[in-house]
Parts: C-alpha cells; structure tokens; sequence
C-alpha cells in the first residue's frame, strides 16, 4: 500500500472535475507536493502545488513533465475526453482515433513515461481513472478506449509488482463534472468517487469499484451477454 502523506503527487487532466478534487484532496491527506498538470495550467494559490503544462497527447510534453517531476511517487491519470451520444458506427473514424489518443494511448504514455521515475523513488503508485463504461459498450469510441485501458491497467500492474510498484484502477459511473454536464441521469459527487480512490490507493486494493453502478456492472460481466445489454437470448 502507499501513504499519501509526505508523497510527491502528479494529476493528470487537473484542470477537470475530477482532477480539481484529485488535487484537493491529495493535499487534505498531507501530500508534500501535487503537479497539478493540463493543457493549460491554472493558479492554484497553494505554495504546495505546481501547474505543470501536459497534453498527453504530445509524447514531447509528456517526456517534458516527466522530467519535471523526477520527484514523483504516485501518479494519478485521470485526463481524458468524452462526447455524449457517439456510437462505434456512427462517429467518425477521426473522432474515435482521438478519443483513443487521449483515452488510451496518451494513458499508458503517461504510466510508460513515470514508471522509471516511481521505480527510482521506491515504487510509489498510480491511481488510473476508468469507468464503468470499460465494461459497458455503449458509449462507441469512448468505451473502446477505456476498455483498452482497463486492459493496460492490468497488464501495468502486473509488470511493475517486480518495482514495488502499485497499481490502483478506479472504475465510477457518472459523475457531476463538467464533462458530461448534459447527461440528466443520476450522478455521483466528484469528492466521494476521489474518496474512494484515494481510500483504496491507501488501503492497497488493486480495483476501486466506487459506486453501486460500477459494483452491479463488474458482477454481471460474470453473467451471459445478453442478460448484461438486454439482448434477445437472455434470461
């Protein structure tokens, strides 16, 4: 397990939702440091914290904030993109492709490039942020992508073990962010979804599965697919 107290923490994707309360949070629980990257770097008016630009996207601007932040013990990848309503016949390939490099590809990037530096500094962690949607394909390009990095996660935690390196996959339904602001179904609240991440970071769970949406889902995976989709055949 890992302690965030005294850690040099790194969020992706801090500007969102999520990632405003990653930064928070991780310093209610006594992080030394959070670089708190995006994009487009904030003021955060904390002494504590470092607005370090990445668009993960750009394996140059990924080496840089690597570089930057040689000091990194926990890694918490959490940028990403998401557009209601696209579907994996519909959206064009263009579209899917860059939901994939930022989803998938800019992901496993951003563990690529700082499990050197957790493996220098005793191991540390990453926390990667999925959804229930890795384990529901109805979201088209989006769930295609996090699938993928769900697959990834896996497969990262198993390589790194050998470097005492955690590593923690978040799965969540939707949650009140900015990001998916049009959706009018229930929604999570941002702070309980990065409790219970940081709760299970500390508690040195592998999987966080941080709703009952997410909980539900993950057991019928168990089940026949067409029980799960509703599907002629089922149950």
């Amino acid at each position: 397990m890992t302690s965030i107290k005294d850690a040099v923490v790194v969020v992706t994707g801090a500007n969102g939702g999520l990632g405003q309360e990653f930064v928070k949070q991780a310093l209610d629980r006594g992080a030394a440091k959070v670089y708190a990257t995006a994009r487009t770097p904030r003021d955060w008016n904390d002494d504590r914290v470092v607005a370090l630009p990445l668009d993960v996207t750009d394996a140059g601007s990924i080496a840089a904030a690597v570089e930057a932040a040689q000091d990194a013990t926990i890694v918490i990848n959490n940028a990403g993109i998401y557009t209601h309503g696209d579907t994996i016949t519909g959206t064009p390939i263009e579209r899917i492709r860059e939901i994939f490099e930022t989803n998938f590809f800019g992901a496993v990037l951003v563990n690529r490039g700082f499990a050197p530096v957790l493996g220098a500094n005793g191991g540390g962690a990453f926390l990667d942020v999925h959804s229930v949607l890795s384990w529901l394909g109805v979201a088209g390009g989006y769930s295609a992508a996090k699938a993928a990095f769900w697959s990834a996660t896996n497969s990262f935690r198993v390589e790194l073990a050998a470097q005492n390196t955690q590593v923690v996959g978040l799965h969540l339904g939707y949650t009140d962010t900015p990001m998916i602001s049009m959706v009018t179904d229930d929604k999570n609240d941002p702070a309980d979804i990065v409790r219970a991440g940081l709760d299970g970071l500390e508690n040195g769970e592998h999987e966080v599965l941080a709703d009952d949406r997410a909980i539900a889902v993950k057991a019928a995976l168990s089940g026949s697919i067409a029980d799960l989709y509703g599907l002629p055949g089922g149950e």
